[in-house]
């Protein structure tokens, strides 16, 4: 018989999650803590490695439909604005890995992941439940919320993001330790292409690098919408578990410092800005980082990553399609070692990931030498350094 899941955490790997499993037949309760399901934050993007798992949700006609295609990546001097490196996208990324790159606003991505799930979902969807225990037996789990309510099944996936409580269960030394606060700092803005002079509209992403922050602007919204976001070295302003903080432009700017009139321009240009604090973990070192009997966790719930790859969303979507296909044939009885197959088939990835994550970071904020070698490299390898097949072709 098909197994009792309950899940979670009602963001975009939550959603991902009780999908594909619904689509194996097993029944996913969703839980979420906020009053009404939903997303915050602006752009995301995704990848071939994650649009294939989307279209094996069945849901490929209907991501073109709300996302942007970009047709290149350009990376450019934040000081200067020469630019560095080029990488075709569009067509040639198709043709490359089989699926397109896109980028997407996060709440169409969350409204289309939540309208499937009301459609062909086989659980419920919970709102306004923090969960606040889990309780696992040999052959039950319990969640119970600080508000007294309790439900019961026969597996949790804990997609509870960050700061999340389902991990504490996991039988691995760093689960219950908070994450990292790595003291960067993010800003983003969104704004309509049309509102914007046509010098700074954009049907490519374009990525500036600069000493200790970069920023990266890309269409969303078929493209009839600009997003921006800038990543300083700067302390946080706010609490850390905060993730949509009122900023300024003031702000951005001291924490930014000199850069190129035409990103300058940019910055001016948007109508307001948001920000948030940049948190991680080390990199996975075993399975037991993402399973542990009945237990079971996805995306940043398991392996929050520094956004210097743009696989966060990326990664807890694979993880929804590993964890419903190592449960294809599962039963209750089976979803221990089912869940075991899950964590050994993804947390070497994931790890990767992670780490090539903080890599890149040194890399976009590097200074003196580094600087100057890195961007000696871009200029003679192009796309070539840009390309990612090992990641894209996951």
């Amino acid at each position: 018989m098909p197994a009792h899941i309950l899940v979670a955490g009602g963001g975009i790997g939550g959603l991902a999650t009780a999908l594909a499993l619904a689509q194996r037949r097993h029944r996913a309760d969703v839980f979420e803590q906020a009053a009404a399901f939903g997303e915050i934050g602006a752009g995301v993007q995704l990848g071939p490695n994650a649009t294939r798992r989307l279209q094996k949700l069945d849901l490929g006609t209907r991501l073109a439909a709300i996302a942007a295609r970009p047709e290149a990546l350009a990376v450019h001097s934040a000081e200067s604005g020469s630019e560095l490196a080029r990488m075709p996208l569009g067509d040639a990324m198709q043709q490359r890995y089989g699926a397109p790159y896109f980028c997407v606003h996060r709440a169409d991505l969350h409204g289309l992941l939540l309208e499937a799930l009301r459609t062909r979902g086989t659980g419920t969807l919970v709102t306004g439940a923090q969960i606040r225990q889990v309780e696992t037996s040999d052959d039950l789990v319990c969640l119970s919320s600080t508000d007294a309510r309790a439900w019961e099944g026969e597996a949790v996936v804990g997609a509870d993001g960050l700061w999340s409580t389902v991990r504490r269960q996991l039988d691995s030394p760093g689960a219950a330790q908070p994450p990292r606060v790595t003291g960067h700092t993010a800003w983003r803005a969104l704004v309509e292409q049309s509102a914007l002079p046509a010098a700074l509209r954009r049907g490519r992403v374009d990525v500036w690098l600069g000493p200790r922050l970069h920023a990266v602007a890309y269409p969303v919204r078929r493209g009839e919408w600009l997003n921006v976001v800038v990543i300083a070295e700067s302390a946080p302003a706010g609490d850390a578990r905060d993730w949509d903080q009122s900023t300024s432009i003031t702000a951005l700017k001291q924490a930014m410092g000199r850069s190129c009139a035409g990103l300058q321009s940019l910055l001016d240009a948007m109508p307001a800005w948001r920000a948030w604090s940049l948190g991680d973990r080390a990199p996975m070192t075993g399975p037991a980082d993402m399973a542990h009997e009945r237990v079971a966790l996805v995306g940043d719930a398991a392996h929050p990553m520094v956004p210097y790859l743009a696989q966060g969303a990326g990664m807890a979507i694979e993880d929804a399609v590993a964890l419903a296909d190592a449960m294809a044939d599962a039963d209750a009885a089976d979803v221990p070692a089912a869940f075991a197959r899950y964590a050994e088939a993804r947390w070497a990835r994931n790890a990767q990931v992670q780490a090539r994550a903080r890599r890149n970071g040194e890399i976009f904020h590097a200074t003196g030498p580094v600087r100057l070698g890195r961007d000696m490299a871009m200029r003679l390898l192009g796309a070539k350094l840009l390309d990612q097949p090992w990641l894209y072709g996951g």
